[in-house]
Protein backbone atom coordinates (compact mmCIF):
# COMPACT_ATOMS: atom_id res chain seq x y z
CA UNK A 1 0.00 0.00 0.00
CA UNK A 2 1.11 3.55 -0.76
CA UNK A 3 -0.02 6.86 0.68
CA UNK A 4 -1.66 7.70 -2.66
CA UNK A 5 -3.92 4.64 -2.20
CA UNK A 6 -5.56 6.12 0.90
CA UNK A 7 -8.70 8.25 0.94
CA UNK A 8 -7.51 11.56 2.43
CA UNK A 9 -11.11 12.42 3.44
CA UNK A 10 -11.59 9.26 5.50
CA UNK A 11 -11.13 9.06 9.28
CA UNK A 12 -8.37 6.62 10.29
CA UNK A 13 -7.23 5.22 13.63
CA UNK A 14 -3.90 4.28 15.16
CA UNK A 15 -4.70 0.65 14.26
CA UNK A 16 -4.59 1.73 10.58
CA UNK A 17 -1.59 4.01 11.06
CA UNK A 18 0.47 1.30 12.74
CA UNK A 19 0.09 -0.98 9.68
CA UNK A 20 1.23 1.62 7.14
CA UNK A 21 4.76 1.09 5.85
CA UNK A 22 5.11 3.76 3.16
CA UNK A 23 8.12 6.05 2.98
CA UNK A 24 6.26 9.30 3.60
CA UNK A 25 5.86 10.32 7.25
CA UNK A 26 2.34 11.23 8.30
CA UNK A 27 0.48 12.26 11.42
CA UNK A 28 -3.16 11.71 12.31
CA UNK A 29 -5.07 14.64 13.75
CA UNK A 30 -8.60 13.73 14.79
CA UNK A 31 -8.46 10.83 12.33
CA UNK A 32 -7.34 12.84 9.29
CA UNK A 33 -4.00 12.29 7.57
CA UNK A 34 -1.52 15.15 7.51
CA UNK A 35 1.61 14.61 5.44
CA UNK A 36 4.73 15.67 7.25
CA UNK A 37 7.15 17.83 5.33
CA UNK A 38 10.21 16.24 3.74
CA UNK A 39 13.27 15.89 5.95
CA UNK A 40 13.64 19.14 7.89
CA UNK A 41 16.38 21.51 6.81
CA UNK A 42 19.74 21.62 8.54
CA UNK A 43 18.94 24.72 10.60
CA UNK A 44 15.70 23.21 11.91
CA UNK A 45 17.65 20.15 13.01
CA UNK A 46 20.32 22.32 14.63
CA UNK A 47 17.69 24.03 16.81
CA UNK A 48 16.03 20.73 17.70
CA UNK A 49 19.45 19.34 18.63
CA UNK A 50 20.28 22.31 20.87
CA UNK A 51 16.92 22.05 22.64
CA UNK A 52 17.30 18.28 23.04
CA UNK A 53 20.74 18.69 24.64
CA UNK A 54 19.59 21.52 26.93
CA UNK A 55 16.53 19.55 28.11
CA UNK A 56 18.50 16.31 28.37
CA UNK A 57 21.16 17.88 30.59
CA UNK A 58 18.50 19.41 32.83
CA UNK A 59 16.63 16.09 33.09
CA UNK A 60 19.73 13.99 33.83
CA UNK A 61 18.89 11.80 36.86
CA UNK A 62 15.28 13.01 36.74
CA UNK A 63 12.15 10.89 36.29
CA UNK A 64 11.17 13.03 33.29
CA UNK A 65 12.57 11.95 29.91
CA UNK A 66 12.97 13.88 26.64
CA UNK A 67 12.33 12.24 23.26
CA UNK A 68 13.11 13.52 19.76
CA UNK A 69 11.15 12.80 16.53
CA UNK A 70 10.36 10.44 15.03
CA UNK A 71 8.52 9.37 18.17
CA UNK A 72 4.80 8.57 18.14
CA UNK A 73 2.62 10.43 20.63
CA UNK A 74 -0.83 8.83 20.74
CA UNK A 75 -3.54 11.01 22.25
CA UNK A 76 -6.46 8.78 23.29
CA UNK A 77 -9.94 10.18 23.79
CA UNK A 78 -12.30 7.29 24.57
CA UNK A 79 -9.88 4.47 25.29
CA UNK A 80 -6.26 3.46 24.82
CA UNK A 81 -7.23 0.78 22.29
CA UNK A 82 -5.49 1.25 18.92
CA UNK A 83 -8.86 1.17 17.14
CA UNK A 84 -10.11 4.13 19.21
CA UNK A 85 -7.09 6.44 18.90
CA UNK A 86 -7.50 8.98 16.11
CA UNK A 87 -4.67 11.40 16.90
CA UNK A 88 -1.03 10.36 16.50
CA UNK A 89 1.57 13.13 16.34
CA UNK A 90 5.35 13.28 16.06
CA UNK A 91 6.43 16.49 17.79
CA UNK A 92 10.03 17.57 17.32
CA UNK A 93 10.59 17.04 21.05
CA UNK A 94 8.48 15.95 23.98
CA UNK A 95 9.06 15.61 27.70
CA UNK A 96 7.24 12.86 29.57
CA UNK A 97 7.35 12.72 33.36
CA UNK A 98 4.92 9.81 33.90
CA UNK A 99 6.68 6.53 32.97
CA UNK A 100 3.33 4.73 32.77
CA UNK A 101 2.65 6.67 29.54
CA UNK A 102 5.64 5.08 27.80
CA UNK A 103 5.63 1.81 25.90
CA UNK A 104 7.69 0.25 23.14
CA UNK A 105 5.79 2.23 20.47
CA UNK A 106 6.21 5.67 22.07
CA UNK A 107 3.91 7.65 24.33
CA UNK A 108 0.24 7.05 24.99
CA UNK A 109 -1.31 10.07 26.65
CA UNK A 110 -0.37 13.71 26.90
CA UNK A 111 3.31 14.55 27.27
CA UNK A 112 4.09 17.18 29.89
CA UNK A 113 5.85 19.37 27.32
CA UNK A 114 5.64 19.33 23.52
CA UNK A 115 8.11 21.33 21.41
CA UNK A 116 7.53 22.12 17.73
CA UNK A 117 10.18 23.95 15.71
CA UNK A 118 8.30 25.37 12.74
CA UNK A 119 9.38 24.95 9.14
CA UNK A 120 8.26 27.10 6.20
CA UNK A 121 6.13 24.13 5.07
CA UNK A 122 3.98 24.10 8.24
CA UNK A 123 0.51 25.29 7.29
CA UNK A 124 -1.99 27.22 9.40
CA UNK A 125 -4.57 24.39 9.40
CA UNK A 126 -1.99 21.91 10.69
CA UNK A 127 -0.84 24.34 13.41
CA UNK A 128 -4.41 25.13 14.51
CA UNK A 129 -5.32 21.44 14.65
CA UNK A 130 -2.19 20.51 16.62
CA UNK A 131 -2.78 23.36 19.06
CA UNK A 132 -6.35 22.09 19.65
CA UNK A 133 -5.23 18.45 19.93
CA UNK A 134 -2.53 19.23 22.49
CA UNK A 135 -4.88 21.44 24.48
CA UNK A 136 -7.70 18.86 24.49
CA UNK A 137 -5.27 16.09 25.50
CA UNK A 138 -3.98 18.07 28.48
CA UNK A 139 -0.40 18.84 27.43
CA UNK A 140 0.88 21.10 30.23
CA UNK A 141 3.20 23.20 28.05
CA UNK A 142 3.36 23.57 24.27
CA UNK A 143 6.46 25.37 23.00
CA UNK A 144 6.39 26.75 19.45
CA UNK A 145 9.75 27.90 18.09
CA UNK A 146 9.68 30.23 15.07
CA UNK A 147 13.25 29.99 13.80
CA UNK A 148 13.06 32.50 10.96
CA UNK A 149 11.74 35.15 13.34
CA UNK A 150 14.07 33.99 16.15
CA UNK A 151 11.11 33.93 18.51
CA UNK A 152 9.20 31.47 20.66
CA UNK A 153 5.73 31.10 22.16
CA UNK A 154 4.91 29.00 25.21
CA UNK A 155 1.33 27.90 25.75
CA UNK A 156 0.63 26.82 29.33
CA UNK A 157 -2.46 24.82 30.25
CA UNK A 158 -4.59 26.77 32.73
CA UNK A 159 -8.08 25.46 33.59
CA UNK A 160 -8.00 23.14 30.53
CA UNK A 161 -7.20 26.03 28.13
CA UNK A 162 -3.89 27.21 26.73
CA UNK A 163 -2.69 30.60 27.91
CA UNK A 164 0.17 32.15 25.94
CA UNK A 165 3.39 33.59 27.28
CA UNK A 166 3.37 36.30 24.68
CA UNK A 167 6.13 36.47 22.11
CA UNK A 168 9.58 35.64 23.50
CA UNK A 169 12.62 36.84 21.54
CA UNK A 170 16.39 36.91 21.64
CA UNK A 171 17.42 38.34 25.00
CA UNK A 172 14.55 36.64 26.84
CA UNK A 173 15.12 33.76 29.24
CA UNK A 174 12.62 30.92 28.96
CA UNK A 175 11.57 29.09 32.11
CA UNK A 176 9.11 26.25 32.58
CA UNK A 177 6.43 25.67 35.20
CA UNK A 178 6.79 21.94 34.46
CA UNK A 179 10.58 21.85 34.94
CA UNK A 180 11.61 23.84 38.04
CA UNK A 181 15.10 25.28 37.67
CA UNK A 182 15.16 25.00 33.87
CA UNK A 183 16.17 28.10 31.93
CA UNK A 184 16.91 28.70 28.26
CA UNK A 185 18.60 31.81 26.92
CA UNK A 186 17.02 32.51 23.54
CA UNK A 187 20.03 34.58 22.42
CA UNK A 188 22.14 31.45 22.95
CA UNK A 189 19.57 29.21 21.22
CA UNK A 190 19.45 31.39 18.11
CA UNK A 191 23.18 32.21 18.15
CA UNK A 192 24.71 31.63 14.70
CA UNK A 193 21.27 30.87 13.28
CA UNK A 194 21.09 32.19 9.74
CA UNK A 195 18.05 32.36 7.52
CA UNK A 196 18.17 29.55 4.98
CA UNK A 197 18.39 30.98 1.49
Amino acid sequence: MQLADLDMNKVYTYADYYKWKFEERVELIKGYIFKMSPAPNRLHQELVGKLHIKLGIHLHKNSCKVYVAPFDVRLPRKSKEDKDIITVLQPDLCVICDPSKLDTRGCIGAPDIVVEVLSPSNNKKELKNKHEAYEEAGVKEYWVVLPYEKTMLIYTLVDDKFSTSGLLASGDIVTSAVLPGFSLDLAELFESYETEQ
